[in-house]
């Protein structure tokens, strides 16, 4: 802006017209795109009739210079959104859409796989949609998810720490966007790799409030499913998980312990003794599906590269097409299923012209979308979000933390074990949940101070993203908590 005022001090007559009128018009067109950018979508390709919940998409400019465009979907409550929670979700990855966590996790909607033919998918409601309790906004999140964008090469460079400093620009635009929703409690949630993202977005809003920050965020707390919390040790918590699920022996475990100290990921290439270990483990685990270990394990078109030790990465989503996928219809019930068949559809429905123009995304501003974007320009900046979680807690903070017990990729070992490590004091010991009189999985909450602190739950045979699997349970425990009664 100095810049600007020094500029037009040196420029008169016509040339400051010029500028002045100039500005005006950028200024016409930045109002005009702000307005154009919030849609409410009344029907959606696939679905029949009118939609029977409030949908809104739009973009938030976001970044140093508002370069970054961040699209999202947002859902009222279909119960009373004057009251309701309101809930920022965030899909893992990073780089998964937002849409990703709306279609097949927690929002209103499903595809009809059991009718799907190979032609145009067809979307049916969910009946455990959280929208039943909950505002939620879907949000895709880093810039090159889903149908976010950058005006400017640079903008699509980011990191972990970057990504939460957009995402809470995008929360405080939002809210000043819709005020009617400002004084609703407000949670920061999301699975997977936004363990990552969303204690710093909770811990950015927390001292926004502290800092006056307008608008003032009405902040409870924050949830999360499987979270990436300190990848070295969710990832070396791997192997106590196999051994208790028995997929490698006690012998080979106690062997591996005695041999490699913890470190399973990338062992010293002398240590003979204990790469043999990781060897074997991974021989044993190998055909085993990472993120539901009782379901199939897919046949890929294209053969994937073996790393030493058994480091899988920092992505968690994997969207790799199986050899057999669409030469017959993506039901669950065929023979040789496998999950990420159902993932087509979403690729199907979103990338049609049609959809693209009911959802009011800006032409030419991604060349394609995906469910999650592998070819993001990423750098993940941060080792551990533990303290995060302790700061949070410790400020009086609500936390709901669960795991799907069956997911071998962010083990519920490993999220106790970082629990655990903030030394809390227990307010409800390990018990089991239920839901319809049937154990649900089991619970525990403990806190540093005073207040509601951290309520833990397992999700007895779901996957990495609970939900996804087990929609009933996770519809009651979401329901449960945000209404503060005990599970």
């Amino acid at each position: 802006m100095a810049v600007d005022q020094c500029s037009s001090r040196r420029t008169t007559g016509t040339a400051t017209k010029k500028l002045f009128l100039g500005a005006v018009l950028l200024l016409a067109l930045k109002i005009n795109t702000f307005a154009v950018a919030n849609t409410i979508v009344e029907y959606l390709p696939g679905y029949s009739g009118k939609l029977p919940f409030k949908l809104e998409t739009g973009y938030v400019s976001v970044g140093d210079n508002d370069e970054i465009e961040l699209f999202y979907y947002f859902i009222e409550s279909e119960r009373n959104p004057v009251r309701d929670p309101l809930l920022l979700w965030l899909t893992g990855g990073p780089g998964c859409s937002g849409f990703s966590g709306l279609v097949f996790e927690i929002g209103p909607l499903k595809f009809d796989y059991a009718t799907f033919n190979g032609s145009s998918p067809t979307l049916l409601p969910n009946p455990y949609s959280w929208t039943q309790i909950a505002n939620i906004i879907f949000l895709d999140a880093p810039v090159s998810t889903g149908f976010s964008y950058s005006t400017t090469q640079e903008g699509y460079y980011t990191t972990d720490t970057k990504s939460a400093k957009d995402i809470y620009k995008f929360l405080r635009k939002w809210i000043l966007g819709h005020p009617k929703f400002g004084n609703n409690p407000l949670y920061i949630a999301g699975d997977s790799y936004s363990g990552k993202i969303v204690p710093q977005v909770a811990l950015l809003a927390s001292n926004g409030i502290i800092a006056g920050e307008k608008p003032t965020l009405y902040l409870l707390g924050y949830m999360l499913g499987n979270p990436v919390t300190d990848l070295d040790s969710d990832q070396n918590s791997r192997v106590e998980y196999q051994y208790r699920v028995s997929l490698i022996s006690t012998e080979l475990y106690e062997s591996a312990i005695e041999n490699c100290q913890g470190n399973y990921i990338n062992p010293d290439p002398e240590n003979t003794a204990c790469v043999e270990d990781v060897r074997q483990i991974a021989e044993c685990t190998l055909k085993v599906c990472d993120a539901a270990i009782l379901e199939p394990k897919c046949s890929y078109a294209k053969p994937r590269s073996r790393e030493t030790g058994l480091n899988w990465g920092i992505k968690f989503f994997d969207d790799d097409m199986p050899l057999d996928l669409l030469q017959s219809p993506s039901t669950k019930g065929k023979e040789n299923w496998c999950r990420n068949e159902n993932y087509v559809l979403a690729y199907m429905w979103a990338n049609e012209p049609s959809v693209q123009s009911a959802l009011n995304i800006r032409n030419g501003t991604i060349p394609e979308w995906t469910r999650c974007n592998k070819s993001l320009a990423y750098e993940d900046d941060l080792n551990s979000t533990v303290p995060y979680h302790y700061d949070l807690i410790e400020a009086g903070y609500r936390a709901l933390v669960y795991s799907g017990d069956h997911d071998m990729l962010i083990p519920y070992v490993a999220t106790e074990k970082w629990i655990y490590s903030l030394n809390m004091t227990v307010l409800d010991y390990w018990r089991p949940w239920f839901v319809d009189g049937q154990v649900a999985g089991y619970t525990f909450k403990s806190t540093i101070k005073l207040g509601d602190g951290m309520t833990y739950a397992t999700v007895k045979g779901a996957g990495h993203t609970a939900p996804e699997y087990n929609p009933k349970q996770c519809l009651e425990m979401a329901d449960r908590w945000l209404s503060h009664y005990s599970l």
